[in-house]
């Protein structure tokens, strides 16, 4: 179906499908990295919750499986966008941006300023790529 020949019946569940493909992406991205996170503290190699993550490596290796799970999502999103799945994966990019720009403000005081400035920097990117390794699996 295209757009021209949408009806209005279609326009409520096309958004719905639009939420749902950034919303598995976004979900995705976060169940894997907190549990990522959680296996890291479980397994020592970083420091207990709580306390604040000050080595470069600890912060590389995080930003290292962030980036991958962003691609993820984004692909996700892309996947199952209803159409224009460029847009769905940039909107989760987006969203990515503005929670890691509120991260990095509500942490800055913890440690590390260049890890959530990363974090915001890669979200678009990844969001770019996931969308792109979507298209190449369709072409």
């Amino acid at each position: 179906m295209t757009l021209e020949n949408e009806t209005s019946t279609d326009r409520p569940r096309r958004l719905l499908q639009s939420i749902g493909a950034v919303l598995l992406g976004l979900v995705a991205i976060f169940v894997l990295s907190l549990g990522t996170d959680h296996l890291m503290h479980v397994l020592e190699v970083y420091p207990p919750w709580g306390e604040p993550m000050t080595e470069t490596g600890h912060g590389l290796l995080a930003l290292a499986y962030r980036i991958l799970y962003a691609v993820f999502g984004c692909y996700l999103a892309a996947r199952f966008a209803p159409h224009a799945p460029m847009a769905h994966a940039l909107v989760l990019g987006g969203i990515g941006v503005v929670l890691s720009t509120l991260g990095a403000i509500a942490m800055w005081d913890f440690g590390m300023h260049w890890y959530p400035l990363a974090l915001i920097a890669i979200s678009l990117p990844c969001a770019w790529l996931g969308a792109r390794i979507h298209r190449a699996g369709t072409d």
